[in-house]
């Protein structure tokens, strides 16, 4: 009786951060934006609406084509098995989790003015600078998306409704339009919103890949705050993004639900072995040939990185690595590489413990209490993933540049943003593996004595264990990538590897920040192997 009524407690470190951390900023935000001469003056302007209209119509644009992209391979992954294919899994994962400085990087040495494609096509094939770039990278960016997702599905299809309708003579394309396809919908709908608000959040793709012609929402905020100094207009464009993109996020924790209670099936088909008289078959040679397009697109910016990073004036050099751990200090980015990686980690770890820590209750609470609003607390706790990372920082600046709350500036800031950036990721992982624990097992550990906490703690956490790793992984992931909210609240002490990156790429200098792109790259890869380790689904 006496943990039912102080049970409710254990939520209260978790709400108290979010509401100090995520929604007084955003309060303060609509405060200010919510202006009607403000809303008024961006609405009736046409460039604004170009910019509103444009952040809408690429976002759309990146869906289809990364669906486009994805859904042959989320076939490929559910259906055969071949060697390498956790390995290649956890690769194509990478992009997901590199920063989105470092994909328009991979585009740059790719597609510049002395790009490798460029040299290999003798002109420059008009990727940079356009919105044909923007769409290129985003669809680059969130391809493991849908291949995760939609593979995850796949593979839980009852196969008796397939044989079912190949007993009824449903063949080929006729029996996926009418049988596969509607049990993927789920999948496909889920994925295709997450990629949607990720590329309608998108800041580095489209500042530098599409430039101020092809400006966003999120570009021109970061333009109007930290260029302009005009935090009115700033704060006013920021209210119609975050109303947009929360209508959004409304639509994708819809098809969430949907998409859990589809994957909650128990059946699982095993991949059949791909055999060498398969691949040699119309159908094999159609996955050869898209596995070559695959390793064009979705690699090549990765091995492009890697390549820059090994050579200088075409020739072999580690010089670029050596100075990551060169501690003389950098007029470019006002520190020195080696402390710019020492707190990379540091503020990666630290976001790894925060996350986790906020996470725990959250998901406990969702799994275990029945209340009233339940479903809209489940919708509130999930708003930082709507919330872009220019919107957070701004927040930021808002509501911490004065005492009683003076932390701008401080490193804990950076820590708190960016655990807020990643901590909906870290629930999400977590809730999905408490999900698959039997109800069971935790009704056995009660008749045996347990209270509530303690079944939980005793018996299902540590079932859980591989929904924590993924959780861990991917905030570490996640606030090694984050660049947004970082440029807009770090003092230069504090520089990490993305800004240093942002900074040389601003001189021109690609080969350091291959290195550092490297670093991050192998690190999130190693990240993703653990997880394919565990077997756990990330999204």
């Amino acid at each position: 009786m006496k943990w039912k009524r102080l049970g409710p407690l254990i939520l209260l470190p978790s709400l108290v951060f979010l509401i100090l951390f995520f929604y007084y900023p955003i309060a303060l935000i609509l405060k200010d934006g919510l202006s009607l001469s403000a809303l008024h003056y961006v609405l009736s302007d046409e460039y604004y609406r170009h910019v509103i209209l444009f952040t809408v119509e690429q976002a759309v644009g990146s869906t289809l084509l990364t669906l486009a992209l994805g859904l042959p391979g989320a076939y490929i992954f559910a259906k055969y098995d071949f060697p390498g294919k956790r390995f290649l899994k956890a690769l194509l994962t990478v992009p997901f989790v590199m920063p989105s400085i470092m994909v328009a990087l991979g585009f740059i040495i790719l597609f510049g003015q002395n790009g490798l494609i460029t040299n290999l096509l003798g002109r420059d094939p008009g990727i940079l600078y356009s919105w044909r770039g923007i769409l290129l990278a985003h669809a680059f960016y969130n391809f493991p998306v849908v291949v995760r997702m939609v593979s995850s599905l796949w593979q839980r299809i009852n196969p008796h409704y397939e044989e079912a309708a190949m007993s009824l003579g449903a063949r080929g394309f006729t029996l996926f339009r009418k049988v596969t396809l509607p049990m993927l919908y789920p999948g496909i709908l889920a994925s295709a919103m997450l990629t949607f608000i990720f590329s309608f959040l998108s800041f580095s793709i489209p500042l530098i890949i599409g430039g101020y012609r092809y400006g966003t929402i999120e570009v021109a905020i970061f333009t109007e705050i930290m260029t302009l100094l005009d935090f009115r207009t700033g704060s006013a464009l920021a209210v119609i993004q975050l109303s947009m993109s929360f209508a959004f996020m409304y639509i994708y924790l819809k098809s969430l639900e949907l998409y859990s209670r589809t994957e909650e099936q128990r059946v699982f088909q095993r991949p059949s072995k791909l055999s060498l008289r398969e691949l040699l078959s119309l159908r094999g040679l159609a996955m050869v040939a898209y596995s070559v397009l695959v390793v064009l697109f979705i690699l090549a910016p990765l091995f492009a990185v890697l390549y820059d990073s090994l050579t200088r004036d075409g020739s072999f050099t580690l010089e670029w690595y050596r100075h990551l751990i060169d501690s003389r200090y950098n007029p470019l980015f006002a520190s020195d590489s080696l402390h710019a990686v020492g707190y990379t980690f540091l503020f990666g770890f630290s976001t790894v413990f925060l996350s986790l820590l906020i996470s725990l209750p959250v998901a406990y609470a969702l799994r275990r209490w029945s209340f009233p609003g339940k479903r809209l607390f489940d919708a509130l706790v999930m708003l930082p993933l709507g919330s872009s990372a220019i919107v957070i920082g701004l927040g930021y600046i808002r509501a911490f540049h004065k005492e009683p709350l003076m932390l701008l500036g401080s490193p804990y800031l950076i820590v708190f943003a960016h655990t807020v950036i990643a901590y909906p990721f870290v629930l999400r992982a977590l809730s999905a593996a408490l999900g698959k624990i039997k109800p069971s097992l935790r009704e056995a550990a009660m008749s045996l004595g347990a209270n509530d906490l303690r079944s939980f703690l005793k018996v299902e956490l540590p079932l859980a264990a591989g929904g924590l790793l993924v959780g861990a992984v991917f905030a570490f992931a996640m606030s090694l990538a984050e660049l947004g909210a970082t440029y807009m609240i770090y003092v230069p002490k504090y520089t990490t590897v993305t800004i240093a990156i942002y900074s040389y790429l601003g001189s021109r200098q690609f080969g350091p920040a291959s290195a550092m792109a490297v670093v991050l790259m192998a690190v999130s890869l190693a990240g993703f192997l653990i997880i394919e380790r565990t077997g756990e689904e990330v999204w």
